[in-house]
């Protein structure tokens, strides 16, 4: 018998009417208890998490990204309350005016419906993305990778416990079997999808925009710079620095190249070595910043080739290139940025200020670490992943961008 996923695509729109009579407090209600059932079956979700884990090769920069810990529980369940208590994006009233007619034409804010969102081994994906669907009033659809299935699934089946708990109807989150096959149906599945938003690797953002029907919101690859000026204190680039490639590689604000003015190569490299020798760094070097990197006798040294610029690592590995000045700086990275998030270290103001403008990214910063770049750093609560696109939502993509508009128009009798 054919697989197919109709009964779950028939499902989500059902829940959609469902999702769209709870109120502000109700949808409250439901995510704080998904989170109490969280650290109740802590224990359990851990070892659910292990079968996953058991299958993949602990040296895979996915790793990281799949394993679940006490503490990461702990954090998931705090931002699910953090989302709580964020303001409902849904039924604003957006504008408003009365017609020489008579006709009252309001604009206000609407849910988009049902979301769909493929993603790769990122567990925590599964809870961002439910919560914030629930908390705006959106159905979710929930497809993530095959290596994250069992930990997925007992998530999934948290939530649905809540849901259910609450009087709410659990297909309001459903997860999607993982074959590839059933894929291409979510992708035409423009009868039930409202959106798509694929997560994950440059390869599946690609595929997910090329055979999609269903209009697509991307969340792009990361592929973060930090550029070194010539005035930078270079005990605080040093610091920004290590903390942007080493504190976690495996995610997408981590930084992936450093770009260094050539006035300041030697010192900056001295006192970069020891954070990236402690965390057991590769750094790929260009030709002048091998140089001095081999003096040093850094033991993790390869020479960079051209396509090691503009590569997303995802792991304990960086490119660097010798610039000279920040125009030569604003080149390679426009030439080589993902449009996500890029870095200036420098004590020049006006340096800092053509960097900001200059640069085309969804995030740029000044004197701080790339790895802000995130839905709960922002003050959003979680997101769904950093869109470098530019339209409907660019940055972080949460709760408030999970709408769209309706106009509402109400008459008297009024014909044209």
């Amino acid at each position: 018998m054919e697989k197919t996923i109709l009964t779950q695509l028939v499902n989500s729109r059902k829940a959609k009417r469902s999702i769209s009579k709870l109120d502000i407090s109700q949808k409250s209600q439901i995510l704080n208890s998904i989170a109490e059932k969280l650290l109740q079956q802590t224990e359990l979700i851990i070892m659910e998490n292990k079968r996953d884990l058991d299958r993949m090769d602990p040296g895979d920069s996915k790793y990281d990204r799949l394993k679940l810990t006490e503490l990461r529980i702990k954090d998931l369940a705090a931002s699910i309350q953090s989302v709580s208590e964020l303001e409902e994006p849904t039924g604003k009233l957006l504008s408003s005016k009365s017609l020489p007619n008579g006709l009252l034409i309001e604009k206000k804010s609407v849910a988009l419906g049902v979301v769909a969102v493929i993603y790769e081994s990122r567990p925590n994906v599964t809870i961002d993305v439910a919560v914030l669907c629930i908390q705006s009033g959106n159905v979710c659809l929930l497809r993530g990778g095959s290596d994250a299935w069992y930990s997925n699934s007992i998530l999934v089946q948290i939530i649905r416990d809540a849901l259910t708990e609450n009087g709410a109807d659990p297909n309001i989150v459903q997860l999607l079997p993982t074959e590839r096959e059933l894929v291409t149906e979510l992708l035409h599945a423009v009868k039930y999808v409202d959106i798509i938003i694929p997560r994950g690797s440059q390869g599946l953002i690609d595929f997910v925009r090329e055979n999609a029907k269903v209009p697509v919101i991307e969340t792009g690859a990361g592929v973060c710079h930090t550029y070194v000026d010539k005035t930078a204190d270079i005990d605080l680039a040093a610091k920004v620095v290590a903390n942007a490639k080493i504190s976690r590689p495996s995610v997408c604000n981590a930084l992936d190249s450093i770009l260094i003015d050539e006035e300041v190569l030697g010192p900056f490299v001295e006192k970069l070595a020891p954070y990236f020798s402690e965390a057991d760094v590769e750094v790929l070097a260009d030709a002048k910043s091998f140089i001095k990197w081999n003096e040093i006798k850094y033991p993790l040294l390869e020479k960079a080739n051209e396509e090691d610029f503009g590569r997303e690592f995802l792991d304990f590995i960086c490119s660097m290139k010798v610039v000279n000045g920040i125009e030569e700086a604003l080149d390679h990275i426009a030439h080589h940025s993902s449009k996500h998030s890029e870095c200036i270290i420098s004590k020049d103001s006006e340096n800092i200020k053509n960097f900001m403008e200059s640069v085309d990214a969804a995030a740029v910063y000044s004197n701080a670490s790339t790895r802000f770049t995130d839905g709960g750093e922002f003050g959003l609560g979680a997101e769904i992943g950093i869109s470098t696109q530019k339209l409907h939502a660019r940055g972080p993509f949460a709760l408030e961008k999970l709408v769209t508009e309706k106009w509402f128009v109400t008459g008297e009798g009024q014909i044209r």
